[in-house]
């Protein structure tokens, strides 16, 4: 594309969300050590509580609570190191805070990680629906096929199932989700007749009766329809497979790369699939990079403040959190080797970005990959002023064709404080950011895609074609395979 049809490019309403996790540091392992951090309260309902009320006073459009659901423990063939350093260990369940967050706010969204390999899927659908009633339809779910050993140790296995085979799984699991949230119970089969004493119409309420290779589900779905009835879909695998599962399920992609070039062409391939493939306005995916910045009022305080940063930050949980993603053991690496290309089961597209960008003119070794993933994570930094900060973000929207951003923090919760203060004014003077939600005390979907009454999936999602609207009868709308 070149230069003058960028800047044609209308300008992008961004979609901002805080990334946290249920632990201390989350993508900055050892900063839960600096006096001013509280990520280590993570265990006090408080804290969540604290976070949710002013990110939306700040008009977040959500709060993404990322999840693992085994410990880090691929460096040094040890758990040692993600224990001693807090390397997103201990962590608890994301799920569990959502309610008590939602009851202190109105119209913030929650998007909480959950996996299709180690979760039954009648048993999530309850939960989740559960969870959108009780936010009022402010749920959404960021779909994992989950990338941990010790998580398939945990659950059973000797090891996680092999990284294609995760997807077909997560393809058949989405489609037994979509008929319990939405082919299952009419719009309307709730009637609450105290006349008639029918509390739900019996004939529109229906098995799904799913057989398939993974899953064999009758039904029916056990909670009614929710607010959404389907929670807003996120996903952020960018492999092969992960890219043809997104171009047809994901209404928000995350990604997470060094620099936007590394991820420019996979975001350009999932669009192309999505419409070319499954018929879908490319634009309506949505796609949010993972950034952590460090912002002062000059360039001199945020890269002190970097400077302060990294005398906290602890290279060996670095090393515990690449190990995961990645699956390779730098602890085998001597000092000046460099990180090579291997074939992985855990997240492909991480080692593959890697391979293929080096750091500035140096090379990634263990060290220089600690040092970049010690703040900040598979991630950039950005340092500097507001002004420095959004012209970063620009690059991103420019060469990538990002809609949004997740902002992680180096110390919680003055890195969304610093953000709320200093960088949100600056988006907003660029026309970069909304003054207020689209649809107050609306859906997540509703403020995401900023169409009140937009509850549901699009029309042009495949959730939509499962949907049994009120009026419609079993006959006229059999459940789709």
């Amino acid at each position: 594309m070149s230069e003058n049809s960028q800047a044609e490019r209308p300008k992008k309403n961004l979609v901002i969300n805080a990334f946290v996790e249920m632990c201390s540091g989350h993508q900055s392992p050892g900063l839960w050590r600096h006096p001013d951090d509280q990520s280590w309260r993570f265990n006090e309902v408080s804290h969540w509580v604290e976070l949710a009320k002013i990110l939306e006073e700040a008009k977040f459009h959500g709060i993404f609570i990322a999840d693992v659901l085994g410990g880090y423990d691929v460096y040094s063939k040890s758990l040692d190191p993600a224990k001693i350093s807090g390397a997103q260990w201990p962590v608890n369940e994301p799920l569990a805070v959502v309610s008590a967050m939602a009851a202190a706010t109105k119209s913030i969204g929650f998007g909480v990680t959950v996996s299709t390999t180690y979760e039954e899927p009648y048993h999530l659908a309850r939960r989740l629906s559960t969870v959108d009633h009780l936010t009022n339809g402010r749920l959404g779910w960021n779909i994992v096929t989950s990338y941990l050993d010790s998580a398939a140790r945990n659950m059973g296995r000797t090891e996680q199932p092999q990284h294609d085979d995760r997807y077909a799984q997560a393809e058949e699991y989405i489609k037994v989700m979509y008929k319990l949230f939405e082919s299952s119970w009419r719009d309307d089969a709730v009637k609450l007749d105290r006349e008639k004493g029918i509390y739900t119409q019996p004939d529109l309420v229906r098995q799904i009766n799913h057989e398939g290779k993974f899953f064999k589900v009758p039904g029916p779905h056990i909670v009614q329809p929710s607010p959404q009835r389907t929670p807003l879909l996120l996903q952020a695998g960018t492999s092969r497979a992960g890219k043809l599962f997104a171009a047809q399920h994901a209404e928000a992609i995350f990604v997470s790369a060094h620099a936007p070039q590394v991820c420019a062409k996979s975001i350009a391939e999932v669009r192309e699939l999505a419409k070319t493939q499954f018929g879908r306005d490319p634009s309506n995916l949505k796609v949010l990079a993972l950034v952590t910045p460090i912002l002062g009022r000059t360039t001199e305080e945020a890269q002190a403040k970097l400077k302060e940063f990294r005398q906290y930050a602890s290279h060996e949980g670095a090393l515990a959190l690449f190990g995961g993603w990645t699956g390779i053991d730098l602890s085998q690496y001597g000092d000046d080797e460099e990180l090579r290309h291997v074939e992985s089961n855990a997240v492909k597209s991480t080692v593959e970005g890697y391979a293929r960008f080096a750091p500035g003119t140096s090379k990634w070794t263990k060290h220089t990959i600690a040092e970049h993933v010690s703040i900040g994570g598979n991630g950039p930094i950005f340092v500097g002023t507001p002004e420095e900060v959004a012209d970063g973000l620009e690059v991103w929207i420019k060469e990538a064709d990002i809609d949004g951003f997740n902002f992680a923090y180096a110390l919680f919760p003055q890195s969304f404080k610093d953000i709320i203060e200093l960088l949100l004014p600056e988006l907003k003077r660029r026309g970069l950011f909304w003054d207020d939600y689209a649809v107050e005390k609306g859906t997540y979907r509703e403020n995401f895609y900023q169409k009140q009454g937009q509850k549901g999936p699009l029309d042009e999602h495949v959730a939509s074609s499962f949907r049994w609207k009120a009026g419609v009868s079993a006959d006229q709308h059999p459940i789709p395979e």
